[in-house]
């Protein structure tokens, strides 16, 4: 597998990286509205950011509340374990940052990835944005 760089840092740091992921994969593919996508808890949280050379690839939020939001990986990306490494980077930084538990909203066809990482779905399925949803829960 080719070298990937992930980073981590403030919206100040990752903005321009993390909004062109995002505006691909959730406005443009998926058809989230801006206004949807966009929100305060973005200057609050840690972002991820994954490199394939000085290209952003891949991202992630890990929040105050000790849920991860916006996981994305670019189309060219997908399916290379990209998604994997990512989140278990998240992962790592709860755990050094001694987090009880880690929890996300994860679209269904996704259910699969989060549970190979040690997620557990809670609850039944709902709309976010038009699109079905479950809760899923890491305890660390």
């Amino acid at each position: 597998m080719q070298q990937f760089q992930i980073l981590s840092g403030n919206w100040a740091q990752f903005e321009q990286a993390a909004k062109l992921i995002r505006e691909q994969v959730f406005i443009q593919e998926q058809h989230i509205a801006p206004e949807d996508e966009w929100d305060a808890e973005d200057a609050a949280s840690l972002h991820f950011i994954v490199y394939d050379q000085a290209q952003p690839i891949a991202t992630a939020r890990l929040m105050n509340s000790n849920s991860i939001g916006r996981v994305a990986v670019l189309k060219a990306y997908r399916g290379k374990g990209i998604g994997k490494l990512l989140m278990e980077a998240v992962i790592s930084q709860a755990r050094i940052e001694r987090r009880e538990f880690l929890k996300l909203s994860s679209q269904v066809h996704a259910i699969s990835f989060y549970a190979g990482l040690g997620f557990a779905a809670e609850g039944g399925e709902y709309l976010d944005c038009g699109i079905a949803h479950i809760d899923m829960r890491m305890k660390l």
